[in-house]
């Protein structure tokens, strides 16, 4: 998601790469859960975060819906998922009666990330730390990836960049188009060949997603015919 502001305001000033340290470690959130409350529909979720969701639940892409755990939303001009908030707090519909992540094995990205964020360029991204975002300030510096605590990190890293610039694509073709009937066609599109067809459990997710995105890179220059 897109942010309004400059890095000047909400970073240290610095960006940092995967092996670097950075003060993100709030040791295990202890006692606190501000940042799964109140976060709107700022909680963005990529393919590979409603596939682990699916994984990690027993459920469809459908079902998650359905259940009212993720919802579809226009996010910069995309119409992509995000987790549901509920109750008066606006909680995470994952937090449960302790005040304690009930998918933290599989939680998405953005949660993982958190208080760090993403700044993108050149094709690719680095990571800076948001200053405002945590209340915690007894935390200390940990290795970025280890933060993230992702699997195979690069394939990772490619994943969402690619996904990012993917997006940055569609949004061009989107804000261009004079065509209603491809606006909608082209955002049913995002969401039912990247979020809703099932991607095989057994096989791998990003052997899979790659063919999806070539399909798609392929339907966006036909688009810009």
């Amino acid at each position: 998601m897109r942010r309004e502001v400059s890095m000047e305001e909400i970073s240290d000033g610095k960006l940092y790469e995967a092996n670097d340290m950075v003060k993100a470690d709030c040791h295990d959130c202890e006692g606190c859960h501000d940042c799964c409350t109140g976060m709107g529909d700022s909680v963005v979720l990529d393919p590979l975060d409603v596939f682990r969701l699916c994984a990690g639940l027993g459920k469809t892409a459908e079902e998650l819906v359905s259940l009212g755990y993720i919802q579809f939303d226009a996010a910069d001009g995309n119409i992509l998922p995000h987790l549901c908030m509920r109750g008066r707090e606006e909680s995470c519909v994952f937090l449960n009666g302790e005040g304690r992540c009930s998918i933290h094995g599989f939680r998405p990205g953005f949660c993982r990330l958190f208080p760090l964020g993403r700044y993108y360029e050149n094709g690719g991204f680095r990571y800076f730390l948001q200053i405002h975002e945590c209340k915690k300030t007894n935390r200390s510096k940990i290795k970025v990836k280890k933060w993230i605590d992702t699997p195979e990190l690069k394939k990772y890293e490619k994943f969402v960049a690619d996904w990012h610039y993917f997006l940055l694509d569609v949004q061009e073709v989107l804000y261009q188009a004079e065509d209603g009937e491809l606006i909608k066609n082209l955002n049913l599109y995002v969401v039912n060949r990247f979020y809703m067809k099932a991607y095989e459990k057994n096989e791998d997710f990003y052997a899979q997603f790659y063919t999806r995105l070539e399909e798609g890179r392929k339907l966006l220059s036909l688009a810009k015919e």
